[in-house]
């Protein structure tokens, strides 16, 4: 599915290849084609999203740019214009406290091109510059070697761990941050 249509939308930043903007209704469909696929979704999730879960994500993600100036956002191809995935900022309870947190998620047909990576690196500049954060966060699954990696590369460091019951599976966590100084080198 492309979406062109740009004008409708607000386009939050951009990189040589992407384009991150804010989601919008029309953007369901694409959004099912990831987070109902099973094997993209087994690594974060543990199990894929019903279509129903999907659209009470997208309607908490819509919400966020209201209350909260920002949240998840589209990822565009430039050369094709098609939405290929999405990342952003979002709110994440982390030891009874809230944490800044950059979160993504790609089609599968988009993964191992360096695309999570140059988004991810697109959300940390904006965090620092735009939003004034002192430090990142990134809350990832212990077993996702690829999200792990897409850290590492955007100069973040491993804080802390935990292990927690999530989505009725006993999960272990690895917290990975970034600070606004270390982030300035990168």
């Amino acid at each position: 599915m492309t979406n062109t249509n740009l004008d409708q939308t607000k386009i939050i930043t951009e990189t040589e290849r992407l384009l991150l903007r804010e989601m919008i209704p029309d953007d369901l469909e694409v959004l099912c084609g990831i987070m109902c696929d099973q094997q993209a979704m087994e690594a974060a999730y543990v199990t894929a999203f019903t279509a129903e879960e999907v659209a009470a994500w997208l309607q908490r993600h819509l919400k966020r740019y209201e209350t909260l100036g920002f949240g998840l956002w589209a990822v565009i191809l430039k050369q094709t214009g098609q939405m290929i995935g999405q990342c952003g900022l979002t709110m994440q309870s982390w030891n009874d406290q809230e944490i800044l947190e950059i979160g993504y998620l790609f089609q599968r047909a988009h993964w191992h091109r360096g695309y999570a990576t140059e988004a991810a690196g697109a959300c940390m500049d904006y965090a620092f510059s735009v939003l004034g954060a002192s430090a990142v966060y990134s809350v990832i699954p212990a077993a996702h070697d690829a999200s792990r990696a897409v850290a590492v590369r955007n100069g973040m460091q491993i804080v802390d761990r935990c292990s927690k019951n999530f989505r009725n599976v006993d999960m272990d966590f690895l917290l990975f941050s970034c600070e606004r100084s270390r982030n300035e080198s990168r």
